[in-house]
């Protein structure tokens, strides 16, 4: 029987796993079949923030280095 009051990402977690996604993949692997509303928010948090990362890192490595 699962117990669904588990079944939540932390918010800690849920800000690791944006801004190093590759958390987020490894906790929605690890938690994708016992407790599948926490995996899909690790993989939708880790999904968003490849592109946030992608945007930060030109923004700053074209603006603000330069």
């Amino acid at each position: 029987m699962k117990n669904d009051t588990n079944d939540s990402l932390s918010t800690f977690w849920s800000i690791l796993s944006n801004a190093l996604p590759p958390i987020g993949f490894f906790l929605y692997f690890k938690h994708r079949n016992q407790f599948p509303n926490k995996a899909g928010k690790a993989l939708t948090n880790a999904l968003i923030g490849i592109p946030i990362g992608l945007i930060g890192g030109y923004i700053l490595q074209n603006y603000i280095l330069n």
